[in-house]
């Protein structure tokens, strides 16, 4: 027998006893505490131990229970970063994915693989009115920036073939993610290369001062490549006006990409928010925000698989492909970063037929009513001041702190104060700087989330703040 082998009535006992686990924890998530009462020290004393010369066999399984107690819970009263809420559907079409062990970077390597992918990301492209976008599933919406980024450059500047000679300048508002500046520096354009527009009191970048700013660079001798266009920025939600922005990279010969990594699969629900969205030259997206999936399940949509294949396109003779029919011939690596790949798809494949994209859409426009309905509570308590509009389900908020504190004191007060509601573990909110000042931030990307939870934000606040 080999060293590894599980009989099946193994396997199954094994599977057995992790299924009933996890369904024991879905089940009491409701009533869970949003954050275990642990600290660096309790789970490095847990888990750090030496690794066993013999194996443990079934007994291995044991610490499964401490691994679970320690985890931050999906919980829904999760309102923390942009992060789904991990549907159960999907963590079993992972589970058979693991089982599968495909590498989902040619047909011929992973037939069913490679055509659900490429399934699932038509579904994506039409359900977003972007019907002739063709793409891939990343590692989420930071890859899928980079390797816009990647196809930006090669097709305004190329740099594959002799290196970077003449770099280029990038543009984004600053609210950008942290994402594009990586990129640029992974790029080798540079930080530099990235120049940050004035927003609006929405929070939007301003296409005046867009314009401008590609002027000013043309006049000094430097080279526009490519403009991004948020679609939900990461602290507020906002979304810049991409058709002005289209018409603006159209006029200027800019690649145009949009980073919809947190926001863009809300066009499922309100399609009239992301208008002009169809005229990107390339999209990102996180089907594990929106779209609920478990880690990781990114996307990079692009209209024009040749640019993609001109930036990642340089196969070595062991991957070249002898296959003649066009669907058995298809690489995802001839048009990705990434050579081996796991089956992302298949998770979100079954949770989109288990489902039906009705639900999705339902469940995305519940959020964003969520999101008003905390937003209307914020503005009723004179305790509370909302710092930003509410364009999806990002509602950024602080405590006034006392009459006679300064700004930087009810800043200092408003840190603590997000501590105090963290400890408390009834309620799990993060934060955000805007236009300077600290911010309290709840985003509701949650599946499991109701009125009652969200209630209990500005509840958990108040009370946090009395409880010093």
């Amino acid at each position: 027998m080999d060293r590894l082998t599980l009989d099946p009535d193994e396997f199954r006992q094994l599977a057995n006893q992790v299924v009933d686990l996890a369904a024991r924890f879905l089940a009491a998530l409701p009533e869970e505490r949003t954050f275990p009462v642990t600290s660096g020290s309790e789970t490095t004393a847990v888990f750090d131990r030496p690794l066993p010369e013999k194996g443990l066999g079934p007994a291995a399984l044991d610490d499964l229970k401490a691994v679970v107690a320690l985890s931050r819970p999906p919980s829904p009263r999760f309102f923390g970063y942009v992060l789904g809420s991990g549907e159960p559907v999907a963590a079993v079409g992972d589970l058979l994915a693991s089982v599968l062990n495909q590498n989902v970077t040619a047909w011929r390597s992973a037939p069913a693989a490679v055509t659900i992918e490429r399934v699932v990301v038509r579904w994506l492209t039409e359900s977003l009115g972007c019907s002739g976008f063709v793409g891939s599933l990343t590692g989420g919406g930071s890859s899928a920036n980079l390797m816009a980024l990647a196809m930006a450059r090669e097709a305004r500047a190329p740099a594959n073939e002799r290196g970077i000679r003449l770099g280029g300048v990038v543009y984004a508002s600053s609210e950008v993610h942290m994402s594009i500046p990586k990129a640029l520096g992974l790029l080798g354009l540079g930080h530099e290369a990235l120049r940050t527009v004035p927003v609006d009191q929405a929070f939007r970048i301003q296409v005046d001062a867009l314009e401008q700013a590609i002027l000013a660079d043309l006049a000094a001798g430097r080279r526009p490549i490519a403009v991004v266009a948020s679609a939900g920025t990461v602290n507020t939600g906002a979304v810049d006006p991409l058709k002005a922005i289209a018409e603006v990279a159209k006029r200027h010969g800019l690649w145009m990409h949009v980073d919809g990594a947190y926001g863009a699969l809300a066009a499922l629900a309100a399609p009239e928010m992301f208008a002009g969205m169809e005229l990107a030259d390339s999209i990102s997206l996180d089907a594990h925000k929106w779209l609920y999936q478990p880690l990781d399940c990114g996307c990079l949509l692009y209209r024009d698989a040749s640019a993609a294949r001109s930036a990642f396109s340089h196969t070595g003779d062991y991957t070249r492909s002898l296959l003649e029919d066009p669907v058995e011939r298809f690489s995802f690596f001839e048009e990705s970063m990434e050579l081996s790949r796991r089956f992302r798809a298949l998770k979100l494949w079954l949770s989109l037929r288990y489902h039906g994209m009705a639900a999705f859409r339902s469940s995305i426009r519940t959020d964003l009513e969520l999101a008003r309905r905390l937003a209307d509570a914020i503005d009723s308590r004179p305790e509370l001041e909302r710092l930003a509009p509410v364009s999806l389900s990002a509602v950024c908020f602080r405590h006034r702190g006392r009459a006679e504190m300064a700004e930087a004191e009810v800043d200092r007060f408003n840190q603590d104060l997000l501590l105090r509601v963290i400890r408390r573990g009834r309620v799990y909110v993060s934060n955000a700087t805007l236009r300077g000042r600290f911010s309290l931030r709840a985003c509701i990307v949650n599946h499991r989330s109701s009125a009652a939870d969200v209630d209990a934000v500005v509840d958990e606040v108040l009370a946090a703040a009395s409880d010093r």
